[in-house]
């Protein structure tokens, strides 16, 4: 048996081994730290036996398999501590997710916050107890026997939606026994140290509504100490950066009663908005787009032709109109189908770039709803490009750039995923091979890193996703580049040739911040409320020492507003400290203090956010320095002090 590693080499084996055994046979150090194996690009336990010639990595927690498998067993652990506390509690499901782990569970009493702690010095005994972690298998019947035995009711629905002939695992450690599929480490002691149980939530059974509301806890771990340490920092970062509590105390949005999932922008959050759409009508201009709009209903003969009449109407909102049944858009591509169609197009029209800033409402469930992050209505920067197939590569790379535009001057750092074909696709293997050579053969000549996420396209063609790091080093995936073959089909879009025949088109769709909503939370979070001075609401607050200067003060803000400055005059009869502490709380970049000796040579003092006493400068200087800053649309970074 020959066993191809990760580096190329290879090892020969007489007799089938185990994945452990082989990790073992490679090196004691890599033994130890083995979470999982992956044979042949599948996910597999350290105990699977390899009994035939085979391509293997053994995964640690540095990669992400290997991670979720320490974390998997970690929420076994908590599974058994709950159990030890409170053996009434019934178990649901505890998965590993992107940030760690949470297990679903049904407590015959309520648990608070405070319970957390009890729960975690149990799941250190139970570290310290080093208890072998097995795997066995039974049959369905003796499955069901075996879980109802223990009076897991939850599990036993588990397994009778598992379809006949399946393989039920278990994993046993000490006197606890898990329904799982896994993987999971070799003892409880590899654990190790590095885990913190996080919050508690309600969680309805299976996500329905209609079942019962379970406690979820939430937890994470790693591998090491540090790491732990590292992430739990950027939790409590978070939670001061966090985009709702700042967006009421900046006056930029509200969420109300009256309209839960539907945000209402105020004044300032307003600015905010428009600046950013400003800005992107500007970069879209430059690049070769048009903007279209198109209606907010339309009827469903239009979304049964697009097909989301059929896989996505759960989440339309529909109506009637003159008896006929219409729906308010989920998003804008159908509306762009039919602006494409409204007049004969040639191949020198190609490539046609449209772009819609639409607003989409979709039916998101009450308990998805997070602020600005989730909602129910949203403004899509959509854009639809039209073009021939040998168009493809220039204009993916087009867009490329577009995007990298974006994400550099905002300061985020981003990473690329290609996702290929899944195994719902619709079109031929002729479009998908052209569809994503195009893609790829784009980022190889821009020198772009990238990832390949197999299997991961939407049906109708591959896509590139842009992943955007913030300032405290969470991922959002924002950007996204789509290759489409199938809705030009479904609506019959066509252009004539150079050969005189008519053709199908080829299109893309892509968006750059997404939903505007979303990248304005996002920005929030990332600059903690403290915008770069081109997109902050409020530029410079003007605060005159007293009421006897309020005159010149006025005259300082006419003169900023005329050049183009959004500025405030602080009118409030308060000391002059508290008037720039108000300032600072409100995250404003610069603020001009003005008295009499400003009044009477036609100075101004310059505090800003960045440097603090910037000292006095004549207003003109002044004006002239901060509408570089804006037109160049520049990031000024804190000075340290």
């Amino acid at each position: 048996m020959k066993v191809t590693l990760k580096d190329g080499s290879v090892k020969e084996y007489a007799e089938s081994k185990s994945v452990y055994e082989i990790a073992l046979d490679i090196s004691e150090g890599l033994a130890r730290a083995a979470c999982a194996g992956e044979i042949n690009g599948e996910t597999a336990d350290l105990r699977t036996v390899v009994e035939e010639d085979c391509q293997l990595n053994i995964l640690t927690a540095r990669d992400e398999k290997g991670l979720s498998a320490l974390r998997h067993t970690a929420s076994h652990v908590m599974a058994q501590a709950v159990k030890r506390l409170y053996p009434g509690a019934k178990l649901a499901i505890g998965p590993s997710v992107a940030d760690g782990f949470y297990y679903d569970i049904d407590f015959e009493e309520p648990i608070a916050a405070e319970d957390l702690e009890k729960i975690e010095a149990e799941m250190k005994k139970i570290v310290k107890e080093a208890l072998p972690i097995e795997r066995f298998t039974l049959p369905r019947a003796e499955a069901l026997a075996f879980v109802r035995e223990k009076e897991e009711p939850y599990k036993v629905e588990l397994i009778e939606d598992l379809p006949e002939g399946a393989e039920i695992s278990f994993y046993r450690q000490g006197e606890f026994t898990d329904l799982c599929a896994g993987p999971h480490l070799r003892s409880t002691k590899d654990v190790g140290k590095a885990y913190k149980l996080t919050s508690l939530a309600g969680a309805y059974w299976r996500g329905n509504e209609h079942n019962k509301m379970l406690t979820r806890i939430y937890a994470t771990a790693f591998a090491k100490k540090d790491e732990l340490e590292a992430y739990l920092t950027m939790i409590e970062e978070a939670k001061k950066r966090d985009h709702r509590k700042l967006g009421r105390e900046l006056g930029l949005f509200m969420m109300h009663e009256a309209g839960p999932g539907f945000p209402f922008f105020l004044p300032k959050g307003m600015v905010l908005k428009n600046t950013l759409l400003d800005f992107w009508r500007e970069i879209h201009k430059k690049a070769g787009y048009v903007e279209i709009s198109t209606p907010i209903i339309l009827n469903r003969n239009l979304w049964e032709t697009s097909g989301h009449w059929d896989h996505y109407k759960n989440n339309m909102y529909t109506t009637v109109i003159d008896e006929q049944d219409f729906a308010v858009k989920p998003m804008n591509c159908p509306g762009g189908m039919l602006v494409y169609a409204s007049e004969p197009r040639s191949y020198r029209d190609l490539p046609l770039r449209a772009g819609e800033i639409g607003l989409v409402h979709r039916h998101e469930k009450s308990g998805q709803l997070h602020g600005l992050m989730r909602v129910r209505c949203f403004n899509q920067d959509d854009a639809h490009i039209f073009m021939m197939p040998e168009q493809i590569k220039d204009e993916i790379k087009g867009v490329v750039k577009l995007i990298d535009q974006v994400y550099s001057l905002f300061g985020f750092e981003y990473h690329v995923e290609l996702s290929t074909r899944p195994e719902d696709s619709m079109g031929s293997d002729e479009d998908w091979e052209m569809a994503t050579e195009g893609l790829r053969s784009a980022l190889d000549e821009m020198g772009l890193n990238y990832t390949v996420n197999e299997g991961d396209g939407a049906f109708y063609g591959p896509k590139i996703d842009f992943h955007l790091v913030d300032a405290i080093g969470r991922t959002w995936q924002c950007g996204t580049i789509q290759l489409d073959f199938q809705m030009p089909q479904r609506f019959e879009l066509e252009y004539i040739g150079a050969d005189g025949e008519k053709h199908r088109p080829i299109m893309i769709h892509r968006v750059v911040f997404g939903s505007i909503e979303r990248f304005i939370g996002i920005l929030i979070e990332h600059f903690a409320g403290a915008f770069p001075t081109w997109l902050a609401p409020v530029q410079v607050k003007v605060l005159p020492i007293s009421e006897k200067h309020v005159a010149y003060a006025k005259k300082v803000e006419q003169s900023l507003e005329a050049a183009g400055v959004r500025a405030e005059l602080d009118m409030q009869d308060e000391k002059i400290g508290y008037k720039i502490r108000m300032a600072q709380m409100q995250k404003v970049p610069y603020m001009l203090v003005v008295g009499q000796k400003e009044a009477e040579e036609g100075l101004v003092s310059v505090r800003s956010r960045f440097a603090g006493d910037e000292g006095q400068k004549s207003l003109d200087a002044f004006i002239g320095e901060i509408r570089q800053e804006i037109d160049g649309r520049e990031v000024r970074k804190r000075e340290e002090q």
